[in-house]
């Protein structure tokens, strides 16, 4: 590919939103490529967003990254990022230098998924500075490229990811299942922690799948999870969704208690809230809990019992913020941009 000036000055904001898996991936078979060992199937959520811009101009003498108003100095986030930002460049066949400037308004590294919707408003603005034509599924590809979670944030609602079987990736993108507007449920976020987490993720994944004596246990059920789960969104079935969803993440962490060294991501006001949620449940309150590798819970319930649910949580110490959300929506651009 001939490398070519690009001498456009587009300044690009896009805003994505985070999302949470009711049924984890936990495992790539490809780390370069991000490639999954299995499908998984999550919702975009509306209140935990990330607005990016982008600037590609020969005005800059080098690669400028903001994150949360502060200048990106570690190396190895720097290589993360300039690893993405050439796969978009090679797109479009350009050396052109970026400023990008990113916030999220809920805690990064947290457990949370920030990098999916980072990346997913990375790729949008940064594909539409480019001026790249690219599909849905071709954003979503890209996207898996940054963050493997990414891929699912390109689309709102519920969205299911296909691992696929392809060595080059192609074949492993995210598709939905509906629409943000197919079901009204509601999930209730505790943050019980703003630190980051002491594990990533990707060491936490790769420490799992090498040491746990309890993985391929959690590869030989997990077509079952995601059949429960994809039906219960399909038939509006809370409780099929709730049941199976509480399942799989207690089976995801059980995976990491058991890695050699065992990663614990919980704290007490995490485990806390774990049993008290079953016993809200056993009280007749319909709601359930998803977790992400971190210490923060996603509580799943129907509209009619957030009011109950949130009156609740006002009595346990520690929590730092509760945020409600909605099945939310794909990827938009903004003309409001961060600089």
């Amino acid at each position: 590919m001939n490398i070519i000036p690009y001498s456009i000055d587009m300044k690009i904001t896009a805003i994505a939103c985070s999302n949470i898996a009711l049924v984890k991936y936990w495992g790539k078979r490809d780390e370069l490529l991000k490639l999954p060992q299995n499908n998984s199937i999550s919702i975009t959520l509306n209140n935990l967003q990330t607005k990016t811009t982008v600037d590609f101009d020969n005005r800059y003498e080098e690669d400028i990254y903001i994150i949360n108003g502060k200048k990106v100095e570690q190396q190895s986030e720097i290589k993360r990022l300039n690893t993405y930002i050439n796969l978009l460049r090679q797109q479009k066949g350009v050396k052109t230098p970026v400023k990008m400037q990113t916030e999220s308004n809920f805690p990064t590294a947290a457990g949370l998924a920030s990098s999916a919707s980072g990346f997913a408003a990375l790729t949008v603005a940064g594909s539409k500075a480019l001026e790249l034509t690219l599909s849905d599924t071709e954003l979503s590809i890209l996207a898996r490229r940054g963050s493997g979670s990414a891929c699912r944030s390109i689309f709102g609602g519920f969205v299911e990811w296909k691992k696929g079987q392809k060595s080059d990736g192609s074949d492993s993108y995210a598709v939905q299942i509906a629409s943000s507007h197919h079901w009204d449920i509601q999930l209730l976020v505790i943050i019980t922690e703003l630190s980051k987490k002491s594990i990533s993720s990707t060491k936490g994944m790769q420490s799992t799948v090498k040491t746990s004596p309890f993985y391929q246990g959690w590869l030989d059920s997990i077509e079952f999870d995601l059949e429960k789960v994809r039906t219960g969104i399909l038939n509006k079935d809370f409780k099929l969704v709730g049941e199976s969803s509480e399942h799989n993440c207690l089976k995801m962490h059980s995976l990491m208690m058991t890695s050699s060294p065992s990663m614990i991501y919980w704290n007490e006001t995490t485990l806390k809230l774990l049993k008290n949620i079953q016993t809200w449940r056993a009280e007749g309150l319909n709601c359930y809990f998803t977790i992400d590798a971190g210490p923060n819970i996603i509580i799943l319930c129907l509209k009619s019992d957030v009011d109950a649910i949130k009156d609740h949580i006002q009595n346990i110490n520690n929590i730092k913020n509760i945020i409600q959300c909605s099945p939310g929506p794909a990827p938009r651009l903004s003309e409001q941009h961060l600089f």
